[in-house]
């Protein structure tokens, strides 16, 4: 490996967290996910591929622990039940699977998250568009916008193209958001 790549990379990466542009956005979603909590709301959270995993995460480090012992906060992220997820876009879509979960667990006042580097997952999409039915907020985590930015509620953007230093800006602000939330809901 060529130590400039990984010079490089840093200093994206870096160079995208010194920005700061999404900083006004996160305390939006932050205001969102806190009031759909105290009021005892679920979060929901979907992607794809590294987006997925993200989602994972960020439930996980609300359900467990981020860094307090403390009472479980609730979060889903969709698509993780694989039975649920292969069943119905086998039978059905895999555009609206996340949008059928959501359908069948979500309620108004929750909030879902959708994680999508493009802003064009067809999947993510569908659910944004279901929770607004439903009455969930929304809230989109998302590189330079694309058509989540004009659906969602609140949109975080990360102003590159290159899908790993937005991903990487999306863990931090994913661990930024566990980490206010826990400290909001921990007392």
């Amino acid at each position: 490996m060529d130590k400039k790549i990984i010079e490089q990379a840093i200093q994206e990466t870096a160079g995208l967290l010194e920005k700061g542009v999404f900083v006004d956005d996160m305390m939006r979603a932050y205001a969102v996910l806190i009031e759909s909590l105290t009021k005892g709301g679920t979060v929901f959270i979907c992607g794809n591929g590294g987006s997925a995993e993200q989602a994972g995460h960020f439930a996980g480090e609300l359900v467990g622990r981020f860094k307090k012992e403390r009472t479980p906060i609730p979060a889903v992220a969709l698509g993780m039940t694989t039975a649920i997820l292969t069943a119905w876009s086998n039978d059905h879509s895999y555009e609206d699977a996340f949008a059928r979960e959501l359908e069948a667990l979500g309620k108004k006042g929750d909030v879902l998250v959708g994680i999508s580097t493009s802003g064009n997952s067809k999947n993510v999409i569908a659910a944004t568009r279901k929770a607004k039915e439903m009455g969930l907020h929304t809230v989109g985590l998302l590189g330079e916008g694309g058509a989540l930015a004009s659906l969602v509620d609140v949109s975080v953007r990360i102003p590159s193209k290159d899908t790993a230093r937005i991903q990487e800006v999306h863990l931090f602000i994913v661990h930024m958001l566990s980490g206010a939330i826990e400290d909001a809901l921990s007392g």
